[in-house]
């Protein structure tokens, strides 16, 4: 038997000024811990989902993705970015690109016995609007989805479960900038995989699991949020051993845990029940007792 596949995660790193509760100043000392705990586990990559920084303008945040970028450079095992919204809200996916030394835009990666799909779909909110679920984004997902001969670890920046927001301090008011509108057919995309399949994202600054049609949808709370850990940040970052079970470890000071049998991830759910009153028995039964009820009521 081969040996558990070790990968670290970061999220919403979002260094730069504090803002509403993400605490930025403190990004670049956590980011140290970060590096070693990296050090530490050895893990066989390093994954960032993304929002490395808090945007203001094209000129600061250039500098602000470097800052980021070079707290990166140390560690030496793989690693791979994806571009949040705040990434992309001045700058574009080409000088991310150029400042992480590396192509950003869909990717898969084969380590051990697993591929890693990084979805690079559209992270940028588009004002008027928000989020854009792209066809072509949607179709390249699809086509790697379909020819996938081993599990697959898919992340995004952005989550697809459609879990729910309430609780969270940015999204239970504004849950349309949780998600991709639409979201439900990447759903359905995921759901066709004829093998393992565990999915992880950023983005909404809290840790959560979702379980959709058999597949576990993680999140990773941000490095800098406080929300859930006020007045300090949270520092997290994660660790997911893959093997014949997912074991996902959160660290810092909002600690989460999850395991989850990898093979389960390959049983799909019963189709969902349609509305109760267009159910034909349902509908016959209520019927019934309509009718019972006239009669009891004329007698």
């Amino acid at each position: 038997m081969s040996r558990s596949l070790r990968i670290a995660f970061v999220a919403d790193i979002h260094h730069g000024e504090n803002s509403f509760t993400k605490v930025g100043a403190e990004a670049l000392p956590l980011m140290a811990e970060f590096r070693r705990f990296v050090a530490e586990a050895q893990p066989d990559a390093v994954i960032d989902l993304g929002d490395r920084i808090s945007d203001r303008d094209h000129a600061t945040d250039l500098r602000l993705e470097q800052e980021v970028a070079e707290a990166f450079a140390p560690i030496e095992v793989p690693r791979f970015h994806l571009c949040g919204n705040h990434d992309r809200d001045f700058l574009s996916v080409a000088e991310n690109e150029a400042i992480l030394r590396q192509p950003l835009g869909h990717r898969t990666v084969d380590l051990g016995d697993w591929r890693l799909v990084l979805w690079a779909a559209d992270s940028k909110i588009h004002r008027p609007g928000g989020f854009v679920l792209r066809e072509a984004d949607l179709l390249w997902l699809a086509a790697t989805v379909g020819a996938a001969d081993r599990p697959l670890l898919v992340m995004s920046h952005v989550p697809v479960s459609g879990h729910s927001q309430i609780g969270n301090y940015y999204f239970e008011r504004n849950p349309g900038a949780s998600t991709y509108p639409g979201a439900e057919r990447v759903r359905a995309v995921l759901a066709r995989a004829k093998v393992p399949m565990v999915c992880i994202a950023g983005h909404v600054h809290w840790n959560t699991l979702t379980t959709v049609d058999g597949i576990p949808h993680l999140t990773l709370q941000s490095l800098t949020e406080s929300f859930t850990t006020m007045p300090g940040p949270a520092g997290a970052f994660a660790l997911l051993e893959l093997g014949e079970t997912a074991a996902w470890t959160v660290h810092g000071a909002d600690p989460f845990s999850a395991r989850i049998a990898t093979a389960q991830t390959l049983k799909r759910w019963m189709t969902p029940l349609q509305p109760f009153e267009e159910h034909p028995e349902l509908r016959q039964r209520h019927l019934g007792s309509a009718i019972r009820l006239d009669r009891a009521a004329m007698a």
